[in-house]
């Protein structure tokens, strides 16, 4: 594969404690080996199971040219196939969300079950059996609610992430909730720089003074003060049974999961750090001051309050622009405009996702420049090379294979 050969060579430059390589950022050929390459030899978050909630409920989740159909079936089961017509190749769902009883390709109407057999197809020869034509499965895995796909024939390990983040978040009951705001927001940088900006809070004091005043900044990087508010909310959190040892990226695994105590008596992420749903989730009969969040590599964030969910998921869709999708879900019994209004609920993330994407963008026009040279990462900087670790890894592991 010589066409990777600039890979290569850039992550053999990648230097420890250091930004990447300019090439990495930029270029077109890290763009094609990414999508092509390394972001298929891992799990990607795709979306959460209140995101195809009923039967016939689907998703689609994109992937530069890749697209791939996320569908609950008649028997509640949720698959993931190739949005791919085992006909002549024609997409099959061609919106990003929907319901339908049966997967129809548009084309030929050729018909697939929601478990993906193939149902119908006129006019074929005697010969034909529709038994060895249904659709293409993609690996799944459903871990406490949050959907990862992996589109490779042999996905890696995904089992302590698994147990780890199910033991969490099990308690919020994700089947139980809806999702009641998507935004897909398209942010003018690569995806890793995007990545990176979220796995630091170095620019937040400046860059997001509604986030501060609900999140605090510890917990993102710099160290949690000892003392005694904390002392008293993980009393609270023991005798609620939520209390849990910080999970940070353990034995070169790909999470991180932490329960952070929220600022300045807010009982939830919202922009006045009131409630943003009236209708708590999970075990909570009360509001509580605090929010559990996961992260995983190499696309994903989520926060868990004691009234509603955000989850993020990123894509690659050039070398300069990443979809970022966020999702707000509330109980499935909450009433808009009685329980919840839509707008609140949503107005803390979007202003800092509108605030991360200025950043995200100038960092990526800065890195075009033919004058970066790599640059050092601070201490509070720590989990950015986390993630940057991560991706040299997983990139060189994934070249290794594709070159041989």
């Amino acid at each position: 594969m010589s066409h990777f050969a600039p890979i290569a060579n850039w992550l053999s430059n990648d230097r420890k404690g250091y930004t990447l390589p300019r090439g990495l950022y930029v270029s077109d050929e890290a763009f094609a080996f990414d999508t092509q390459v390394m972001l298929k030899s891992v799990w990607l978050y795709a979306c959460t199971v209140a995101h195809v909630k009923n039967p016939g409920d689907y998703f689609v989740f994109e992937l530069a040219d890749n697209s791939i159909i996320i569908v609950r079936g008649r028997d509640n089961e949720v698959r993931a196939f190739w949005n791919s017509c085992r006909h002549r190749g024609a997409k099959i769902c061609l919106e990003q969300r929907g319901r339908a009883p049966r997967l129809m390709c548009p084309y030929h109407q050729w018909t697939y079950g929601l478990d993906g057999k193939l149902l119908a197809a006129r006019s074929m020869a005697e010969d034909f059996d529709k038994a060895d034509h249904g659709l293409a499965p993609v690996a799944l895995e459903n871990v406490g609610g949050l959907i990862f796909i992996c589109l490779n024939d042999n996905p890696p390990p995904i089992d302590r992430v698994k147990a780890d983040i199910a033991d969490q978040i099990a308690m919020y009951d994700l089947e139980k909730l809806k999702v009641v705001v998507q935004d897909n927001y398209v942010e003018d940088a690569n995806w890793k720089l995007v990545m990176e900006n979220n796995r630091e809070c170095y620019h937040c004091d400046v860059g997001h003074p509604e986030l501060i005043s609900v999140l605090g900044t510890t917990g993102f990087g710099k160290d949690a003060p000892a003392d005694d508010y904390l002392k008293a909310k993980r009393a609270e959190w023991q005798a609620l049974g939520i209390d849990r040892d910080l999970i940070e990226f353990p034995d070169g695994w790909w999470h991180r999961v932490a329960r952070l105590a929220l600022a300045n008596g807010a009982v939830t992420q919202s922009i006045d750090g009131k409630l943003a749903c009236q209708k708590l989730i999970g075990p909570f009969t009360k509001p509580e001051t605090s929010s559990l969040s996961v992260w995983t590599q190499p696309n994903s964030w989520h926060h868990f309050c004691c009234d509603h969910v955000v989850t993020f998921s990123l894509t690659p869709i050039g070398p300069d622009k990443t979809m970022l999708r966020t999702s707000w879900l509330v109980h499935e019994d909450a009433v808009e405009g009685v329980d919840y209004d839509p707008d609140h609920l949503a107005a803390l993330w979007r202003a800092t996702n509108v605030q991360d994407g200025y950043f995200s963008m100038v960092n990526h026009q800065g890195i075009a420049n033919d004058g970066y040279v790599q640059g050092p990462y601070a201490v509070e900087e720590k989990l950015v090379e986390d993630f940057k670790d991560f991706y040299v890894d997983r990139a060189k592991a994934a070249l290794k294979v594709e070159t041989i």
